[in-house]
């Protein structure tokens, strides 16, 4: 009895250890589950974070998707406005270009006018010496170099036949080319004047406009065209401190210009 009584306890101890043990089995699958459900709700809550972050990146990608969009819209405009005022540069440039090609068709011409113009008066004026006359060209224009020795006396502005003969074959050059502009300036050294004139201005002017009543009413040339200045010793060639630079400054100069008319056209407009 007592034997019996050792098997069955023995037999309900080892019954007893089967549910313990697949209990214990089933609980640690249980709290694996619930780790690996935490980890997996973590890993959701990562995702809709990052699925938040994306969204909202999104939305900033697509605003400056917009700006650029705007800004690529502006700079279209940008471009066509440069384009249309480039071409209005262009256009002005090519208006420019003529304008110029005018000016320089226009100012060949009046270097051709004024070669011609020299060549003439170097011809009427030949049988004077060249230290009472010289006849050059400067800038366009000819200038026609008259000596005190060959004009006038000495503290004069009244003119010597020898002058008058001169001024008659200018005369005789200007009156063929009435698109000839003329001025006649007077001057002087700068010794100070003693007799009819006060000082050396008023000289310098009086034979300035002795010329100019000889070449009008003597030999008929447009007063229109005539132009009298008088420069005292302001405007010397030579130095005032030699006999021989005194004589040199001691002179009328003719200046002839070409009408410059159509070439002040194009610079007014």
């Amino acid at each position: 009895m007592k034997s019996f009584t050792i098997v069955l306890g023995a037999m309900l101890l080892l019954a007893g250890c089967g549910p313990s043990k697949q209990l214990l089995q089933s609980q640690a699958e249980s709290a694996q589950l619930r780790s690996d459900s935490t980890r997996l709700a973590n890993q959701v809550t990562d995702l809709q974070g990052n699925i938040a972050q994306l969204k909202n990146n999104i939305a900033q990608l697509k605003t400056q998707v917009d700006n650029l969009s705007a800004q690529n819209n502006q700079l279209g405009q940008q471009s066509a406005s440069q384009q249309s005022q480039l071409d209005q540069s262009k256009m002005t440039l090519q208006q420019q270009q003529q304008r110029l090609q005018q000016l320089q068709n226009l100012l060949a011409q009046q270097r051709a006018k004024s070669e011609e113009l020299k060549n003439k008066m170097e011809q009427a004026l030949n049988g004077f010496s060249s230290s009472d006359l010289t006849v050059t060209q400067k800038n366009g224009k000819v200038y026609v170099s008259l000596s005190e020795n060959l004009l006038f006396p000495s503290g004069s502005a009244v003119v010597n036949p020898k002058g008058v003969d001169a001024l008659s074959k200018l005369a005789s050059v200007l009156n063929v080319n009435p698109d000839i502009s003329v001025d006649i300036e007077g001057h002087t050294d700068s010794i100070p004047i003693r007799g009819r004139y006060p000082d050396n201005w008023e000289l310098s002017t009086a034979r300035a406009n002795a010329i100019v009543r000889i070449l009008v009413n003597n030999y008929k040339v447009d007063p229109v065209r005539v132009e009298a200045l008088g420069h005292a010793f302001y405007d010397p060639i030579d130095t005032n401190s030699t006999p021989d630079g005194r004589a040199r400054n001691r002179r009328t100069e003719i200046i002839l210009s070409p009408k410059l008319d159509e070439l002040y056209k194009i610079i007014g407009s």
